[in-house]
């Protein structure tokens, strides 16, 4: 069974609405966000911040197993996309998620990677 369609034909008024939507959608930032996520260290610091609400940067760097200044890099990155925000409370720099849609996305991405687990090994 082939994975592609065997003609070219194609839904004009679809395609043309879809385009449309797209127009007025900012991809770019959505695809970044994505990608300042798709790290594995990153994925496991946010990870970490929807478990704690506040983690210092040394409880983040112990928690992934990384030095502080590995541990720093990341959390910019992170910052810089608007997935984590901080405070400094005298020499700590402390770091929570932005907002609650980052856990949202965390959460949800976690339960669909069990469900594809599932419903592949089925």
């Amino acid at each position: 069974m082939k994975d592609t369609c065997e003609i070219y034909c194609y839904d004009e008024e679809k395609v043309q609405r879809i385009q449309g939507d797209l127009q007025t959608v900012d991809m770019a930032s959505v695809s970044q966000l994505f990608k300042a996520m798709a790290d594995e260290n990153r994925a496991k610091i946010t990870y970490a911040l929807c478990q704690d609400e506040e983690l210092c940067v040394c409880d983040i760097a112990n928690i992934i197993g990384a030095t502080i200044a590995t541990a720093s890099h990341h959390l910019r990155t992170l910052h810089k996309q608007g997935i984590v925000k901080f405070r400094k409370e005298g020499k700590l720099a402390f770091y929570s998620l932005d907002d609650e849609h980052i856990k949202q996305m965390m959460m949800i991405a976690l339960v669909h990677r069990n469900e594809v687990k599932i419903n592949v090994s089925s």
